[in-house]
């Protein structure tokens, strides 16, 4: 991610992107109300069952989409967003594999029924894992993989006649496969004195549970006929001037006219263009900074784009509203640069997982985290291992938290994912990623994986095309994946920018022994830094703490073995981060569920924060750290404490 000066990136930069852009197709943008649009949300009680059949058929075999559900059977109440698991009391349902189906019959307003000018859109935040869904008993779409959005448009089948309500069926399929992200396997148990007829288990490589269902907001909203599909927005500096390059894509028409202006925070217009494709120029531009790098981060302005189009209806006009940042991101041999200035990543790892809901979105506990992020002065987090809701990066615009954005990548261990078919997938999945966070100036870098089998033969090939086509996708941020393989032995590491590696020094081998942890971790960053001059982040390192436990001397699994490990940790990235080291996030911000696994407690204990986001002992100590570190960044400690006068947030 080397750039020459901006001035020559000023020309070079729409054309690349814009090659980048033309392999996607459709866009994906999220449903903002503005005076053209309306949305209608779906949270709330549906109805739920699961289908318990031996070969989980019975539903398609019944045909449960045509008629309500509760005629063929009984039914649960299931919120959405949510997972499914671990809301009731059925142990059967919390680890089953196979199809559930979900129903909700909503009434629509009666202007979305009748007039023919309006497109409806059914839109479905993430379905884990495999989804199926009718209107009315009409099947409308499918969609393969959790954790990103997809749509249909319904217009037709809601404005065919009369309708006082309208029937909406999801069928979702839980079950991972060798070639799903993630992947996993059915383990069928054959031996008759051991276990039942037909009896299996899903098997995985990741440690995390896979909590499956509707985990995000089901919703429909509407467009005009002819509308704004998707708008593609890369920024530049060029001196103090600001450079916001765009491309817009409209579909329904192909006579329109396109009308663009860009307003700064307190709504003063400080550019206009017009067209699908221009680049806009802010004089003494505010750009947007990561939180703690300067006095005014995260500042945001708003890209308002208007069309105007004739069709046979008469004039119609769309309007939507993007937040945009200002920001560059450029990777050298031993740093990472935002603004042109070095960034040093201090921050965390997450899972969206929580008590009873699951992997289900919940705004009060993202604040919750924001908040705990904010106290702890990081700057930044990994999406591990799946991309989070988008309402999460829309926080970390606004916040400055910066962002690795990571795919569903994780688990890939055996040699079958490492196939044509699993690459084909993983490649679609990389597309439908960026289409929907391109335009995050949170968003820094993409990860496609974590953890792979990277050693394995297969795996040059695989990751070479993978980079390559990301890349392609997006020439304007860097890509890596995170590894655990030796540095002498991963053959998709020559393929990334940055080196993100992960260990657990003194916790899954060398277990209690702190003493050798320096010497490893600095031979670690050593080898890795000779073979390929890239900069590295320390994308894992950590050990499981049960709150409440004390042990002195430290011992495994109390709260001061977790401390003093990460000490010895900070020791050594103290050295490093002098030299080629940009980035240390710990494991993990808070405890998550996983399997049951005798080495697992009721989940993964690494968080810093308990799963009900109470502190252990290594959270004041990386707190401690972090604003330390955050006092080493460009602008001067006071600058701060004056825009924040009284808040304990800048506080130590």
């Amino acid at each position: 991610m080397l750039r020459g000066p901006a001035g020559a990136w000023a020309v070079l930069g729409p054309l690349l992107w814009g090659c980048g852009l033309a392999l996607l197709q459709g866009g994906m943008l999220y449903p903002r109300e503005s005076r053209s649009r309306e949305r209608k949300e779906l949270d709330g009680l549906w109805r739920f069952r699961a289908d318990f059949s031996d070969n989980r058929r019975q539903g398609f075999e019944q045909q449960w989409y045509r008629a309500p559900l509760r005629e063929s059977g009984p039914t649960l109440d299931m919120p959405v967003p949510s997972s499914f698991n671990d809301v009731g009391q059925d142990g059967q349902l919390r680890s089953f594999v196979g199809w559930v189906w979900y129903e909700r019959e909503i009434t629509l307003p009666q202007r979305w029924s009748e007039d023919l000018g309006m497109r409806v859109v059914l839109r479905i935040g993430s379905a884990h894992y495999y989804a199926i869904v009718w209107v009315n008993g009409v099947h409308v779409v499918e969609h393969e993989g959790g954790h990103l959005p997809f749509e249909a448009d319904v217009s037709k089948l809601v404005q065919s006649g009369p309708l006082s309500s309208c029937r909406i069926t999801i069928a979702i399929n839980n079950t991972l496969s060798p070639h799903t992200l993630p992947p996993g396997t059915i383990l069928y148990k054959t031996d008759p004195s051991k276990y039942p007829k037909g009896y299996f288990v899903q098997d995985t490589k990741f440690d995390f549970f896979n909590y499956a269902g509707l985990h995000r907001s089901v919703l429909l909203y509407t467009t005009p006929t002819t509308y704004i599909d998707d708008i593609t927005v890369t920024t530049d500096v060029d001196q103090d001037i600001g450079l916001v390059n765009y491309q817009i894509v409209v579909q329904g028409s192909d006579h329109f006219q396109l009308d663009v202006c860009l307003l700064d925070e307190e709504g003063k217009v400080v550019a206009k263009g017009a067209g699908a494709q221009g680049q806009l120029q802010v004089p003494s531009a505010h750009l947007w900074w990561p939180y703690l790098m300067h006095e005014h981060p995260a500042y945001l302005y708003s890209l308002e784009v208007k069309l105007t189009a004739q069709t046979a209806v008469g004039p119609v006009s769309d309007f939507y509203t993007l937040p945009v940042g200002i920001r560059t991101v450029a990777v050298t041999e031993s740093q990472f640069l935002i603004n042109g200035k070095p960034f040093y990543f201090h921050g965390v790892n997450k899972h969206e997982d929580a008590d009873i809901r699951g992997k289900g979105f919940d705004w009060p506990l993202l604040v919750k985290d924001f908040n705990l992020l904010r106290w702890l002065g990081a700057n930044a987090f990994r999406t591990s291992h799946y991309p989070y809701a988008e309402e999460v990066l829309q926080l970390c615009d606004r916040y400055g938290i910066v962002v690795i954005d990571e795919s569903p990548g994780v688990g890939i261990m055996l040699v079958e994912s490492f196939s044509n078919v699993s690459l084909q997938h993983h490649l679609q999945v990389m597309e439908e990623m960026i289409r929907r966070d391109k335009n995050h100036p949170a968003v820094v870098m993409w990860s496609v994986a974590n953890e792979p089998a990277s050693s394995l033969k297969p795996a040059g090939y695989y990751f070479k095309t993978l980079i390559a086509h990301t890349k392609a996708l997006d020439p304007s941020r860097p890509v890596t994946f995170v590894t655990n393989t030796k540095y002498d032995a991963d053959l998709g590491a020559p393929y990334v920018d940055v080196i993100c590696v992960n260990s657990y020094y003194s916790w899954y081998h060398d277990y209690g022994h702190m003493e050798v942890i320096q010497l490893q971790l600095a031979t670690q960053f050593e080898n890795w830094y000779e073979a390929y001059q890239k900069p590295i982040i320390q994308s894992e390192y950590g050990a499981d703490a049960i709150a409440g436990f004390h042990q002195d001397p430290p011992l495994m699994f109390s709260e001061e073995y977790q401390k003093g490990l990460l000490e010895q940790y900070h020791v050594v990235l103290d050295q490093k981060r002098k030299e080629y080291v940009v980035g240390e996030l710990i494991w993990n911000f808070a405890d998550f569920m996983t399997d049951q696994l005798p080495g697992r407690m009721i989940g993964n204990r690494k968080g810093i924060f308990t799963r009900q986001r109470q502190p252990k002992s290594a959270a004041f100590l990386l707190r401690e750290r972090y604003w330390k570190l955050a006092n080493e960044t460009r602008y001067h400690w006071s600058a701060v404490k004056s825009q924040c006068v009284g808040s304990s947030l800048f506080t130590v």
